[in-house]
């Protein structure tokens, strides 16, 4: 603040004179060297309280110590009171010793006959009214170590950190005059700047990379070229990565041969028809990757590949599993949970920082961000409440009280007008119940609730039929007219929201349905379940399946984390176990050394591998996708509370 105020003087001087306000410069002048502020330098300040002490000056030093109190000290709250008043106490026991060092007892006696009215009645001046009567004071155990060297070192340092710390705190206090926050601006400048050359750094990584692969692809497009015969392929065939339809790398390949047909005349030649093994042979050539190793897990240099894996960055902050991890609507802001019950609310743009932390005496099982406004979170705990908390304030702004009987909220989902969310209650089976423990057997009871925002207030309890069950999983369609759940029955639920009722339902797994999604069309469901399966089912048809796929184990869970010394840890699934890119296309799965991204087909079989993303050492529990930005953001959240951040760059012919 002290170099904030001498800047703008310097500014303020040189806007008077050239103005050529003289008169106006000289009285400012005047006025900064009376000054008992000192321009809010601490070292000024201590230093014209030592001048009245070593002066003798009593009324001079009483008088700015009130001028300090009154426009400073009586600004700070009433619990650092007692810190003044020491401090002054301390002052003014400096002030009598230096008059004893100094031999000036008369000094040292119009002290006490001054102060006596104000200093009788306090304990801690009690003993000192005989001080100017002690022959030796400094020898006097009472009074010696007033008279040492590192006496006088601690007040003084004690009051230049007091003193430095206030001024601190009034720099931050409003109202400040406008002239004073142009130190701030600059300060915010130099960091956006220095903040623009870091993603300029990371633009230029980023952009030779892409390069490289580019030219690795062109590498591998002349290799196609050298063949005659696949030079004459190359004139009369669209090149296989700019193909329009989605099918694997080996059909899109063959896709490229010349059809078996009577080849169309061009003048009086005829075209050729190139051997059928001849093309086989450039196919597999193309899907090959420079280093002879074939297309391993989607992660070749295929042209066939739709994204490039531009980076991967790590989040570290929990230190345990994670529960759930979720990106905000506007894809600003990161929501996690793990199993330790700590939330932590952070922004990966453009780079990787920690918003808040959210600590809860209470377990907590459920997390969902609001969408209007998208800083607010909805927080499910394992007590029967849910909470709203505000992620810019850092508070709670509602605790709900859900239903006692039903404590347990396993899941909860947001309308896309934010004006209600729905709240999944279940029932808890036995005592001692851990979380730890597989998911609940059936039967589990449970309630599907809608509450309201803006009232905080239950609106209606959904009727779930045949039974009262557990909801695990929910999710709205694009406008919030349709919900659909999967229960801990195996039965998919769809509920009309204009009329709150249920437009259908079906029996959608063996077992439990972990997590149930949306299609990008709205015209079909996606499920996962506990017999491992992926699932498209059709909304207009009832129990109509459209695509089934089964998925490795390390996708659909249990999770398993083993150790040393036959250490096993075991997660059920609680958050989401799949996510769609921005045109549903694509989906991302977990898996154990990383999260999986799948191509959706129209046939068999209904899932294609194209990418894995890698980079995690412990089994991958719950994923998003990020598609608000340029550039789509995978989330991939593991047993051992690391998150990844890939970031993909789609590429479109």
């Amino acid at each position: 603040m002290a170099f904030a105020v001498e800047r703008t003087d310097e500014h303020v001087r040189e806007y008077l004179t050239y103005r050529g306000f003289t008169n106006t410069l000289k009285h400012l002048d005047i006025e900064i060297k009376a000054d008992k502020e000192k321009g809010f330098r601490v070292d000024k300040v201590i230093d014209q309280l030592l001048q009245f002490i070593h002066s003798f000056d009593l009324l001079g030093l009483k008088e700015y110590w009130i001028y300090l109190d009154r426009r400073l000290f009586s600004r700070l709250e009433d619990i650092y009171k007692s810190t003044v008043n020491k401090l002054r106490t301390s002052l003014y026991r400096y002030y009598v010793i230096n008059t004893v060092q100094k031999g000036n007892l008369e000094k040292t006696q119009e002290f006490f006959q001054k102060q006596a009215l104000e200093l009788q009645g306090q304990p801690e001046w009690r003993d000192w009214f005989i001080l100017p009567f002690i022959p030796s004071p400094e020898q006097n155990p009472t009074f010696s170590a007033y008279f040492s060297r590192q006496w006088a070192d601690i007040f003084l340092v004690s009051l230049h950190n007091f003193l430095s710390v206030l001024f601190q705190f009034l720099n931050c206090v409003p109202p400040q005059p406008v002239l004073l926050s142009f130190d701030a601006e600059v300060q915010k400048m130099m960091s956006l700047v220095e903040e623009n050359e870091q993603l300029r750094q990371i633009v230029r990584e980023n952009t030779h990379q892409i390069s490289e692969m580019l030219s690795l692809s062109v590498v591998r497009w002349e290799e196609f070229c050298i063949l005659p015969v696949c030079f004459f392929l190359f004139f009369m065939c669209p090149p296989a990565f700019c193909s329009p339809d989605r099918k694997s790398g080996t059909e899109r390949g063959r896709r490229n041969c010349p059809p078996q047909t009577t080849p169309e005349k061009k003048g009086d030649a005829g075209e050729v028809e190139p051997p059928a093994d001849a093309c086989s042979d450039v196919t597999d050539s193309s899907l090959t990757s420079k280093n002879g190793g074939g297309a391993a897990e989607g992660e070749s240099l295929s042209v066939e590949q739709p994204f490039i894996k531009l980076s991967q960055e790590e989040y570290g902050e929990h230190h345990s599993s994670i529960m759930h991890c979720r990106v905000d609507c506007s894809g600003r802001r990161i929501a996690s949970l793990d199993v330790d019950g700590v939330i932590k609310v952070w922004s990966f743009n453009p780079i990787i920082q920690t918003k808040a932390t959210i600590m809860s005496k209470s377990p907590l099982l459920s997390l969902e961000w609001a969408t209007k406004p998208d800083r607010l979170l909805l927080l499910g705990s394992g007590v029967g409440t849910v909470r709203l908390y505000d992620t810019d304030a850092k508070k709670n702004l509602y605790e709900m009280n859900i239903d006692e009987t039903h404590p347990r909220i396993l899941s909860l989902a947001c309308s896309p007008s934010g004006s209600s969310f729905v709240c999944s209650a279940a029932a808890v089976t036995r005592p001692g119940y851990v979380e730890a423990a597989p998911r609940l057997p059936l039967p589990v009871f449970g309630k599907l609730l809608l509450w309201d925002t803006k009232t905080v207030k239950q609106q209606l309890q959904f009727s779930l039929e045949p039974d009262p069950v557990a909801v695990n999983c929910t999710a709205f369609n694009h406008n919030g007219n349709l919900l659909v759940t999967g229960a801990a029955d195996g039965v998919i639920r769809l509920f009309d929201m204009q009329r709150y009722d249920s437009a259908m339902s079906w029996r959608a797994h063996d077992g439990e349905v972990y997590s149930v999604e949306f299609s990008y069309d709205e015209n079909t469901v996606f499920s996962i379940g506990e017999d491992g399966k992926f699932i498209q089912w059709n909304i207009h048809k009832c129990g109509v399946k459209q695509s089934e796929q089964v998925l490795p184990n390390d996708a659909t869970g249990p999770f398993v984390l083993s150790g040393y010394s036959g250490y096993k840890q075991v997660q059920v699934p609680r958050g989401r176990l799949f996510a769609f890119d921005s045109e549903g296309q694509h989906v991302l799965t977990c898996s154990n050394s990383g999260g999986i991204i799948y191509r959706l087909t129209n046939g068999e079989p209904a899932l294609e591998s194209v990418l894995s993303l890698g980079g995690h050492k412990a089994p991958v529990v719950t994923v998003d996708w990020c598609s608000a930005v340029d550039c789509g953001t995978c989330l991939t959240a593991s047993m051992d509370g690391k998150i990844k951040l890939s970031t993909l760059l789609a590429q479109k012919c």
